[in-house]
């Protein structure tokens, strides 16, 4: 039965290339999961803007942050005396032009909303007395957002942006996960602290009726072993490719559901 699922799963219309658009939508989800919006001051004289996004320095990693850094911006390094490689972007100007990405692909995760909000706040003011009096502050929309309903899903009106896709992709990159077992009860899993409006617009776009879990304190859970579905999120990513580790991953899967 695997065997005959698994044949059916190939590349159709809704295909995207990995054109720079694509690249954009995913580096978004991938910021979202792995990224950091930063702020900080040097001497309290002048203010500092970085863009970071850190993973585990193999290869696969650091050839989606090449082709990322190709499309985006920023510079590519290892650090942790090899164990990470980071994206990075320090030069205020590479900045303020990178951040424009997020008006056409806006993020979607309440902590990075508010990192964004507050870089821009501190890039309007340019006064590192501004920056030390609210960098304590910079989540206090964070609970507004949590208790918003931004896909509509509780007005029965559930719709996603247009980049959600290939946004999808970026963030299962950095928080996503598939599990190979034995039993061959093979699974996918993601999660996320705090947006459970988020594993709530996941779950609607997978089509699966699995609950949201909330293992332990602010995380929540998707995870997910039915096979009708496993094959949809298998389709999903044979049309908007995974780039890095996890594309990785997802090909061993892929091999073992044909079993």
């Amino acid at each position: 039965m695997l065997a005959l699922l698994a044949t059916t799963v190939e590349k159709n219309e809704d295909s995207k290339e990995i054109d720079d658009e694509y690249i954009k939508m995913f580096w978004v989800g991938l910021m979202d999961g792995d990224g950091s919006i930063q702020v900080n001051h040097w001497r309290r004289q002048s203010l500092q803007y970085r863009l970071v996004i850190k993973l585990s320095n193999i290869k696969s990693n650091y050839n989606m942050l090449i082709k990322i850094a190709k499309v985006i911006g920023g510079s590519v390094r290892i650090t942790g005396k090899g164990k990470d490689v980071i994206w990075v972007v320090n030069k205020k100007e590479t900045v303020q032009e990178i951040i424009k990405i997020f008006e056409h692909y806006p993020l979607l995760t309440s902590k990075k909303i508010c990192q964004l909000e507050f870089l821009k706040r501190c890039l309007l003011e340019n006064s590192v007395d501004y920056y030390l009096l609210n960098r304590n502050s910079k989540y206090r929309n964070q609970s507004a957002i949590l208790n918003s309903d931004p896909f509509g899903i509780e007005r029965n009106s559930f719709t996603l942006p247009n980049y959600f896709k290939g946004w999808l992709s970026g963030f299962v990159e950095a928080e996503g996960c598939f599990s190979i077992r034995k039993s061959n009860n093979h699974s996918f899993s993601i999660g996320q602290n705090d947006d459970l409006y988020l594993m709530n617009a996941i779950k609607q776009f997978l089509g699966t009726t699995n609950i949201v879990r909330n293992p332990y304190r602010n995380f929540y859970l998707i995870e997910i072993y039915k096979k009708e579905t496993l094959k949809r999120i298998i389709n999903h990513f044979n049309n908007y490719p995974l780039l890095g580790e996890k594309a990785e991953s997802f090909q061993k899967f892929k091999q073992h559901f044909k079993e």
